[in-house]
This record gives structure tokens, C-alpha cells and sequence, in this order.
């Protein structure tokens, strides 16, 4: 099956500092988070709205690397650091 990324909603975790959003390998839900490091360029002052609209600019990378990353063997949890997106 094709990692697919139909549901465009993602949250901020302010806990965490990571952005999540959800993938789907036919009925399988994998979830994936970015860390904030990763989508801010300085985390001085940065909002959760400010992730959040990191995120979606760079949503295509994200989602590149995510498809990258996933493997369906290797569970159903993703982190993506700077790495990833570089």
C-alpha cells in the first residue's frame, strides 16, 4: 500500500514542541510528528501559530519525508527531526 496523507488537520504539542499529523497506509492510521526545531529557522519568540504555519509551507517536504521515513514494519509512530527535512 501507498502512505497517503488525506486528512490535512494537524496540532501543535507544546509539551512535546512537536507538530503531529496523520498518515494512512490503506485502513492503517500512522501518526508522525516534526519537531519544532525542525520547522523553525529560530525558536526565539516562536509561536504555536507560527509552527503551525511552518508546517503547512513546508507540508510537501514534510510529507516526502515522511513517505521516506515510513516503513509499514517498523510501527506506527514517526518522529521527523532537521535531518529528515535537510
Amino acid at each position: 500500500m501507498t502512505l497517503l496523507f488525506p486528512n490535512r488537520s494537524r496540532s501543535f504539542d507544546d509539551v512535546r514542541k512537536v507538530v503531529r499529523f496523520l498518515g494512512y497506509d490503506g485502513m492503517f492510521e500512522v501518526r508522525f510528528f516534526v519537531e519544532a526545531a525542525a520547522l523553525a529557522k529560530t525558536s526565539a519568540g516562536m509561536s504555536e501559530t507560527d509552527y503551525l504555519r511552518a508546517f503547512d509551507a513546508a507540508r510537501p517536504d514534510i510529507q516526502e519525508a515522511a513517505t521516506r521515513l515510513y516503513h509499514p514494519k517498523r510501527g506506527t509512530t514517526y518522529t521527523l527531526t532537521a535531518a529528515d527535512l535537510g
